[in-house]
């Protein structure tokens, strides 16, 4: 396969997600998308790559993962994700704790998965920022589409258990809202003040980025009860509000929609490892879709490893979701809840050339990723079928 960033990719099925599949080419030309269609002139000194009827899509986002902060397999040495020591940690920033070198980067380059979007954990009612970045690179801050991308809060089961274990605020859902409310208000007198008096602040700082809707509110939530003390808060303080998980959001699609509030859905392919998912559903991606919420599917990798980002989305669609919308769900809808939707997420003129070619349809789990292109560059191409574990 080339390894230069000026090709043709010929003889494909093309789905741009922004518009109907056709069966055509697609032009890349210094690392970026220059034309795509059923016929398109081929550039003189561009390499032809015959696709050999391999259906090419978007390279796929997941929208919610711990990808190089939660390393798997090396315990405390890669368990960055949770800085434990204070509930309120808003100016930690995931981008601080990624190793590009972890191995769950070339699965996600493995099953055409080209940006994520890296949280902190769900252990402090306020976690910190979280980054969008590309999966392919050698320093991190070279991989980054958006930083910060959103700041990671907790509500529910996990912050309730940490610091309740350790018998200190806040070990109920009682506390962990007041502990979230009591934070803003601490940003918002922060924000009153004449910018030459306020002392510096990096807690607040970060606060006053969600208050000034720079970037959204990420709520980690699962019940419903949770998912509407989300929305309370939101109504309080007057954030961008996004669902991460939103594992009974179905239960309350309608108000949802309503107000217009993304869901990023998942783990979907888990056990009921504890009570507030034991309600999850591999059906509520379609509910949700159905009553005109915009969702993203996503892994929380390592919960579910991310090469099965596919999988799941396949699984919501066996139990009902419209396929055209599971494929958004993991391309243009997560694109735009990041805010990278200018570069990412459909196949477009001008838009980085991050795309794969697959054996086949990719909602039919037999099929898998050939070839992966990040900014035009070859990252990932498939062993013979021999040769493979």
């Amino acid at each position: 396969m080339v390894a230069q960033r000026n090709y043709v990719i010929s003889n494909a099925h093309i789905l741009p997600i922004s518009g109907e599949p056709f069966d055509g080419s697609l032009v890349v030309t210094e690392g970026k998308i220059a034309a795509l269609g059923a016929e398109v002139e081929h550039p003189k000194g561009h390499q032809v790559i015959d696709a050999a009827g391999g259906w090419v899509l978007p390279g796929l986002i997941d929208a919610h993962v711990h990808l190089g902060v939660h390393e798997e397999g090396e315990g405390w040495a890669g368990a960055d994700v949770n800085e434990t020591t204070d509930p309120v940690t808003a100016a930690v920033r995931a981008l601080d704790a990624i190793n590009p070198a972890e191995i769950g980067f070339a699965d996600a380059r493995a099953a055409g998965i080209t940006t994520v979007n890296v949280n902190p954990g769900s252990a402090n009612p306020i976690g910190g920022l979280a980054v969008a970045l590309k999966t392919q690179g050698r320093i991190v801050d070279e991989m980054v589409l958006r930083s910060p991308s959103g700041l990671k809060s907790a509500l529910g089961e996990n912050p309730k258990r940490v610091y309740g274990e350790r018998k200190q605020t806040p070990n109920t859902r009682l506390g962990v809202a007041m502990t979230i409310r009591k934070a803003f208000t601490e940003a918002k007198n922060w924000q009153a003040k004449d910018p030459a008096d306020r002392p510096g602040d990096l807690v607040s700082d970060a606060l006053a980025m969600v208050l000034d809707h720079e970037i959204p509110w990420r709520q980690h939530c699962h019940r419903a009860d949770d998912i509407a003390t989300a929305l309370r808060l939101a109504d309080e303080f007057g954030y961008e509000l996004v669902l991460d998980h939103g594992t009974e959001a179905y239960k309350l699609a309608d108000v949802i929609a309503e107000r217009g509030i993304p869901v990023l859905y998942g783990p979907m392919i888990v056990s009921r490892s504890k009570v507030e998912v034991r309600d999850r559903s591999p059906k509520a991606p379609g509910i949700l879709t159905r009553a005109g919420v915009k969702v993203s599917i996503i892994t929380d990798h390592p919960v579910v490893p991310i090469e099965f980002l596919i999988h799941q989305a396949a699984l919501a669609v066996r139990e009902g979701m419209d396929p055209v919308q599971a494929l958004r769900a993991i391309t243009i809808n997560p694109a735009e809840v990041l805010g990278v939707a200018d570069r990412v997420g459909t196949l477009e003129p001008g838009k980085d050339a991050d795309l794969a070619i697959w054996s086949g349809d990719p909602l039919d789990t037999r099929n898998r990723v050939r070839h992966t292109w990040i900014d035009g560059e070859l990252v990932f191409s498939e062993e013979p079928a021999d040769s493979q574990a």
